[in-house]
């Protein structure tokens, strides 16, 4: 059976169940904090679980796909190590919300892996919750019974709270669970250990492919458990394990969700599969990562050097080292396997063979500036090792300060420093290592730290509502509210029956204003959304918490936020007409302040383009055109009236359709709008520029701030044309002047150069022989850095066995340069960066560098002669040791 026809039958069965078929949720998650990436089946129904909505279908199925390397469930340093985990994967599920509980999970699950998938029944093991005395929880007996009735006792285990009672997070839904393991080993291994003594102790081919959760709890943030109001059940099935299993295989990467990328790898590398553990990890891990890093791309997150956009960029740099290591590919190949990958995937997630192109273009220029970044770490890597080398030839330690600072400053991973350390019989000083990389945590943590309390119920038989479309002050009542405790504040979250403020999303920043009760005034200072629902920030709470409040959002902000909104639309729609429909909306970020909007493109838009783009905009402003706005439109009629939907969105079955025009911008959106265009008054973009491969930014402004800017700009320029007598051709006489600043500069460094070349010839006469060495130790005055660095290495190739220190007077600012000879740095294990720090002191300073060469700069220029005097004292303790 193909892996295509495995997710089709789930899907099938479980419609027959009278379960919705939806799509999967993106695997970037933009409206939860407490997530970066979908990593279960469920993110996407969390607010049925944590009763922020009543689901109005009870019953539901999918196939989800998911990511995990980072937070709770970092697999990424397993991935291709062994054969069963992975970075992106396939979540298949079945959900009840309030509906159909433990008896009916538990026999649909027996009934589709014992019946349709004909999976063997005395393969099957099935594990329940054993109780746990710490939360006052007995062993889930109905669970055991019910399995009583499909397997032998002796296939039923009890397990612990760790493996048996699943939990959202540190509060929140949680219940028992039970797990389905499978043994696929060979009948003689069977024979001589019982599958049932290694369920859930990591053994390859024992192993878990579908957890059924009875969510009946709530974790409290004190840790005590409550009844939830209502039972559901959310069930987990790893796809690629099932398949496995199904075709009879010992490893996930051995079915045909894998072997057609393997394939592809193996036929470029000119390698086969199977033949080396080396190279077969590599493999894997090529093949592996090549997945989380395409679908992650299609659903909108570009790789970055923060958030999301990093582990991104970590994994798909992790799959580059290991081509480059391992497989020989020296130049960008992982993008090669996208059309394999696009066409595996066409029928159930189409979107990555509809943006296929664009995702190639992004992961070849991620792969082509890591591997830049790998050959510019080798050089750093090589200048340690030769310096390790030279404080000890026959054990060479690298310090962990310098694989720290390759790894945070090239990105150069530690586990590579390590490989090439020890492929030239060096060692890396991991405990150093290890000591910068948790101060780097710690900073981390600190920043991070936040403590969130329990929600406070005032009441709960009512659905919060957004009513900021039509006004920006209502008559509302607090829901619930909790304390959030961050570093030495609290600030807290306010829910509201009815509220006008509009929570973040979108791109569109949330509103800010007041509640306001008997006199009192809270202040709104943010709104944010989790998952569905829309929380106010507050720094403090009101007096009566049951009062019935004005809420006001502040109307300058809300209204020079939708000016730069509908501008956003109005400017993505004459994105299309003058470079393409190729352009598709990468990113946005709108504010009261200004737009900003990433865009795939692939080259610089030029500024004709830029001006034509300006001038649709400007026109459509002046048409003075009406908003058109539909709430509640069938997803399918919105497309077919030519609605824009953002890859990487998660739609429901109605949305909200937002027109200027309907031959111009039609999209779907729920931000907030201008009611007409002449309200945005006039477009004015600041900036275009590249911020990842294929994906250009536009940053522009509206209304008041663009005609400030105008202004600003006409006065700056009237400026310039006074300090030239007002001339007919101000450009040209900017040009004259330019010239002839750059020729006259070009004289002053001949001028420069010459002198530095007479101060060299005087240093040379002033050399003296200490103990066989050269050594030049002198206060000197210099027109520019560059002259200290020129001066240092023409006196190293004129000068043999040379120890040279300047304390240089650099245009009224201290200078120190040390210059010291390869044979001195052997013979006498000298380091010209650690005598450049000591004598900084004396300057008020700091520096370093390479053995043979360092350099420190400073405030206290009469420290120079310090300098000087203490150099002298240091060379001679150095040359007599």
């Amino acid at each position: 059976m193909e892996a295509r026809e495995i997710r089709a039958k789930f899907l099938s069965f479980f419609k027959e169940k009278e379960h919705e078929i939806v799509a999967s949720a993106p695997l970037v998650v933009k409206d939860d904090p407490t997530l970066m990436f979908t990593n279960a089946g469920m993110n996407q129904f969390k607010d049925y679980f944590l009763g922020n909505k009543k689901a109005k279908i009870k019953r539901i199925a999918d196939t989800q796909k998911c990511l995990r390397v980072s937070g709770k469930h970092n697999d990424l340093e397993e991935v291709g190590i062994d054969t069963y985990h992975h970075t992106m994967f396939e979540m298949l599920g079945n959900w009840s919300f309030g509906d159909y509980f433990k008896k009916e999970a538990i026999s649909w699950a027996w009934e589709l892996l014992t019946d349709v998938y004909k999976l063997p029944k005395d393969r099957i093991y099935a594990t329940v919750f054993g109780g746990d005395k710490s939360d006052n929880l007995e062993t889930d007996d109905e669970a055991f019974d019910l399995w009583k009735g499909l397997l032998p006792e002796d296939k039923i285990l009890y397990g612990s709270k760790k493996d048996n009672f699943w939990e959202m997070g540190d509060t929140g839904p949680c219940g028992p669970c039970s797990e389905l393991h499978i043994d696929l080993r060979s009948d003689d291994e069977i024979a001589k250990i019982p599958g049932r003594e290694l369920v859930n102790a990591d053994h390859p081919q024992v192993i878990e492919i579908w957890n059924l959760v009875f969510i009946q709890f709530n974790r409290k943030a004190n840790g005590d458990l409550e009844n939830l109001p209502d039972k559901h059940v959310d069930t987990g099935m790893g796809f690629e394990r099932l398949v496995m299993a199904i075709q009879g295989k010992k490893s996930n990467y051995d079915s045909d969700v894998f072997t057609p990328l393997i394939d592809f790898v193996a036929n470029k590398a000119g390698v086969q599969y199977g033949k080396n553990d080396a190279v077969d990890i590599a493999i894997r891990v090529v093949v592996d990562h090549i997945r989380a890093v395409a679908f992650t791309i299609t659903d909108g997150q570009l790789p970055s050097n923060t958030g999301a956009g990093y582990v991104i960029r970590r994994i798909l740099r992790r799959a580059v080292r290991y081509g480059f290591n391992y497989l020989e590919f020296k130049e960008p190949f992982i993008y090669q396997l996208l059309p394999v990958l696009a066409d595996q995937f066409k029928d159930v997630f189409p979107e990555l063979k509809e943006q296929q192109a664009f995702v190639s273009k992004v992961i070849k220029e991620e792969e082509a500036s890591f591997l830049r970044t790998l050959e510019n770490g080798l050089k750093i890597f090589n200048e340690a090792f030769e310096s390790a080398k030279k404080q000890n030839a026959i054990n060479p330690v690298i310090s962990g300060e310098e694989a720290f600072k390759l790894l945070d400053t090239y990105g150069f991973p530690i586990d590579l420093t390590q490989l090439l350390a020890r492929e030239r019989k060096a060692e890396v000083n991991m405990d150093e290592f290890n000591i910068h990389m948790q101060a780097q945590k710690n900073r981390s943590r600190s920043d991070a730290t936040q403590e969130k309390g329990d929600w406070i119920v005032i009441k709960d038989d009512v659905e919060g509502t957004f009513a900021g479309y039509e006004s920006l002050n209502t008559s509302s009542q607090i829901l619930r509210y909790r304390a959030i405790k961050e570093k030495k504040s609290t600030s807290y979250q306010i829910v509201l029956d009815k509220t006008p403020f509009y929570a973040e999303s979108g791109g569109q920043v949330g509103d800010t204003g007041y509640l306001e009760a008997n006199g009192e005034k809270i202040n709104i200072i943010d709104t944010q959304k989790e998952n569905d629902l829309i929380i106010q920030y507050a720094e403090k709470l009101p007096t009566d918490l049951t009062a019935t409040f004005r809420c006001v959002v502040d109307e300058k902000k809300r209204t020079r936020t939708e000016n730069n909104h509908s501008a956003t639309h109005l400017m993505q729609a004459a994105l299309r007409r003058v470079l393409g429909d190729h352009v598709q909306q990468r990113g946005s970020l709108v504010n009261d302040k200004f737009l900003r909007f990433d865009f795939s493109h692939f080259s610089k838009v030029t500024d004709e383009e830029l001006e034509k783009i300006e001038h649709i905009v400007n026109s459509k402003i002046r048409e003075n055109i009406v908003l058109d706005e539909r709430r509640n439109v069938p997803i399918n009629e919105a497309k077919a009236m030519g609605a824009m939907a953002l890859f990487g969105e998660k739609y429901g079955e109605f949305v909200r359709m937002i027109t200027f025009d309907p031959g111009y911008s039609v999209e779907l959106c729920g931000g907030t709008h201008v009611p007409m265009t002449g309200q945005i008054g006039l477009f004015k973009i600041t900036s275009e520029s590249s911020i990842a491969a294929g994906v250009r930014r536009i940053e522009a402004i509206t209304a008041d701030a663009a005609e400030e800017y105008v202004s600003q700009n006409l006065k700056t320029l009237g400026k310039i044309k006074e300090l030239f007598n007002n001339p007919k051709d101000l450009i040209h006489i900017i040009e004259s002047a330019l010239e002839e600043k750059n020729l006259l500069a070009k004289q002053i460094e001949k001028i420069q150069y010459a002198q530095a070349g007479d101060i060299k010839k005087d240093l040379i006469q002033k050399a003296q022989i200490i103990h066989g060495v050269n050594v030049l130790v002198e206060e000197v005055k210099l027109p520019n850095a560059d002259a200290l660095k020129k001066i240092a290495f023409e006196l190293k190739n004129e000068v043999n066995n040379l120890f040279m220190v300047l304390a240089a007077d650099v245009d009224g600012k201290p200078q120190i340069g040390i210059m010291i000879s390869d044979e001195l740095i052997s013979s006498h294990k000298l380091h010209a960066g650690n005598m450049v720090r000591e004598l900084a002191k004396e300057i008020q300073g700091g520096g370093g560098g390479q053995p043979f060469y360092a350099t420190a700069g400073g405030k206290d220029l009469s420290g120079l002669k310090n300098v000087v005097t203490k150099a002298k004292e240091l060379i001679v303790d150095s040359l007599e040791a």
